[in-house]
């Protein structure tokens, strides 16, 4: 009930009608509040309900990142930010990041620095202390394009555009996920921001910004400041119209051209840029450095290379097709992906157009208002400032990964806030603005929307009358009785929309649906299936058979669970039957962890002491990879 109250509480400030607007243009600003009002510079006046709004999002969107954040184990790539956070209590070495003791630099330190902090929250090392960064880098994320949009356009859209990008399947996944993916995210929305915010002021806000991007590149790696940078410096390029970067570019003398490029990059090519560049520089190798200093090693340093610029021109792993993103967005943003054709339609339809009615420039170069937002359009050239900043947001981000010789499907996550917008302006721009192709791919997105919502029922029924062997042995839906709730809830709501439709009751019941399902997913789904994973349950089981013995514990050709282990000192690894026969001749070893591939590599007298749980639904691989303890015979 609770959720549903601040879900009626956030749509309320967002069905009212408001004129929307365009800023950011160059030479323009926003009309003069009524008097009686304040003003914000820069800003309208935010209605009260509509503040209201923003707010009951940013709490919708704390449950659903922190609600039962720790009741799951830690699964795959979750253990690097765990182990190397739990190594450093142990060892106090905070620049020199290892995994069972061997040094582990593919990431810079800030992201495993927040994992420590986190611990004061949580009081010990354990799951919810690695995801909380993530989590709450996932909040931060969603109010930052709040603001952002409503620097652009309105609160409305903004509001809007962060509830898509909360609750767009994969970025809410990876919010939950150990990583410092989320922190890139929102790294990258507070530089755009700064920029946003400050486009035509002289000023030292872009020491803010470059520091701020020295942080987030902190977290995982150089996109800090690569990605604002891109997006900034093609922005300022393309803001007067593709013809006139062209005329600029192609034609006249050298110097002509450079002395162009660097006014329209004022914000970069200035005496505070040295200052800021310097300062971010110092800021981010500043770590290095001092890991260097303390370890002798300057191997921190070759992993920035290595896993920034090595892994994009000449990937050594992660290789992908160069169509991958195109389909992956689709599969990152869903469910609210099914509209992104028609923002994309909708945005690229107003190029050579712009709403003569917004703001007009008097010939003393002063802005005045005009005639009212929804009346016809005049060609002109170029696009609006706002949609030019969001599409070349969207597509330097799609060409920036797609161009990566090294590609996942989650490396773009990034694009989401940009995508988030263009969705959320189809919902908040009035019916007329709306071409014939625009309201069929909406309405082409809704039927599939709910399409798969009335399929998913499905999910219901068992395993065995839907799959073949061996996933029609995978166990049934937990607490079926809360899915049905959420489906019945989610159909009555489409309903809702089909009986009365418009823009704003699709809006209403694809987002009570894709909530209260995400909510059931990450809050109760996901965390039950825990039974059904072994890894932390073969390593209690290890600590118990060892008894009080963790120096005569060993590893052949895998690492070893060590989080769950929670040893003090390293488990010795052995890659060779020739070096681990060596150290049990001299006594050192008398459990072996192997994985079940490799048990009948060992030619030693062993047997089977405890191992990893299988089921039947688990591929051959799967099983292969599964753990076992040997315990070897006297």
């Amino acid at each position: 009930m609770l959720v549903l109250r601040l879900f009626a509480l956030m749509t309320r400030g967002l069905v009212r009608n408001q004129n929307a607007r365009l800023i950011s243009n160059t030479h323009s600003r926003p009309p003069e509040p009524p008097s009686g009002q304040s003003e914000v510079p820069g800003q309208y006046p935010v209605a009260l309900s509509e503040g209201w709004g923003m707010a009951a999002v940013l709490l919708l969107t704390a449950i659903l990142y922190f609600v039962s954040l720790g009741t799951r184990a830690l699964w795959a790539s979750e253990f690097r930010w765990a182990e190397i956070a739990r190594e450093m209590l142990l060892t106090h070495h905070y620049f020199w990041p290892t995994i069972n003791g061997r040094v582990y630099f593919d990431k810079p330190l800030g992201s495993y620095w927040l994992v420590l902090v986190s611990t004061l929250i949580t009081g010990r090392m354990d799951e919810a202390a690695t995801r909380i960064p993530a989590a709450a880098a996932g909040v931060l994320s969603t109010a930052l394009l709040i603001l952002l949009a409503r620097r652009l356009y309105d609160l409305r859209t903004g509001t809007i555009a962060g509830f898509i990008l909360a609750t767009s399947f994969s970025f809410a996944f990876w919010a939950r996920t150990a990583s410092a993916d989320i922190e890139t995210v929102a790294g990258e929305l507070a530089a755009l921001l700064i920029f946003a915010n400050n486009r035509n002021r002289d000023g030292w806000w872009v020491v803010a910004m470059w520091l701020l991007m020295a942080v987030t590149s902190m977290m995982k790696g150089l996109l800090g400041f690569v990605l604002p940078t891109l997006v900034i410096g093609f922005y300022c390029c393309v803001v007067d119209g593709w013809s006139e970067l062209r005329r600029h570019l192609m034609y006249g003398p050298l110097a002509s051209r450079i002395h162009w490029l660097i006014e329209q990059n004022r914000w970069f090519f200035n005496r505070r840029t040295i200052v800021a560049v310097g300062l971010a520089g110092a800021l981010y190798f500043a770590p290095f450095v001092i890991s260097s200093a303390i370890t002798g090693s300057s191997k921190g340093i070759y992993m920035v290379y290595r896993e920034n610029v090595e892994r994009y021109f000449a990937p050594f792993d992660h290789r992908g097709p160069i169509y991958l993103y195109a389909f992956a967005i689709f599969e990152l943003m869903a469910p609210w992906s099914v509209f992104l054709p028609a923002g994309l339609v909708y945005a690229h339809s107003r190029a050579g157009q712009v709403r003569r009615s917004t703001l007009t420039l008097n010939t003393a170069g002063q802005a005045s208002q005009a005639k009212e937002w929804d009346k016809d359009l005049e060609p002109v050239e170029g696009l609006p400032a706002s949609d030019t900043f969001v599409l070349v947001f969207f597509w330097t981000i799609f060409v920036f990964f797609t161009l990566s010789g090294s590609r996942r499907s989650y490396y773009i996550l990034p694009i989401l806030p940009a995508a988030s917008i263009l969705v959320a302006r189809i919902f908040v721009v009035s019916e007329r603005s709306l071409s014939a192709a625009v309201r069929w791919l909406l309405k082409l997105g809704f039927g599939l929307t709910v399409s798969v919502l009335v399929l998913s029922i499905v999910a219901l029924l068992p395993a065995r009358l839907l799959l073949p062997p061996p996933y029609a042995f995978f166990p049934s839906l937990p607490r079926r009785w809360i899915f049905a709730g959420c489906w019945v809830i989610g159909i009555s709501s489409v309903a809702y929309a089909c009986v009365g439709y418009s823009r704003r009751r699709i809006l209403f019941s694809v987002g009570l649906a894709t909530y209260l399902l995400l909510s059931y997913v990450f809050i109760l789904a996901i965390p039950a299936g825990d039974q059904w994973r072994g890894e932390k349950r073969f390593a209690d089981m290890t600590r118990h058979l060892i008894d009080g013995h963790p120096d005569e514990l060993a590893s052949f050709k895998v690492q070893p669970p060590v989080f769950y282990l929670g040893l003090l000192k390293p488990v010795p690894e052995y890659d060779t039957l020739r070096e681990l026969a060596s150290a049990i001749r001299l006594g050192q070893v008398r459990w072996v962890i192997v994985r079940r591939r490799d048990v009948s590599r060992l030619t030693l007298p062993a047997s089977e002491a405890t191992f990893e749980a299988s089921y039947p639904w688990d591929s051959r691989e799967h099983r292969g990879n599964a753990l076992v303890l040997m315990r070897l015979e006297p």
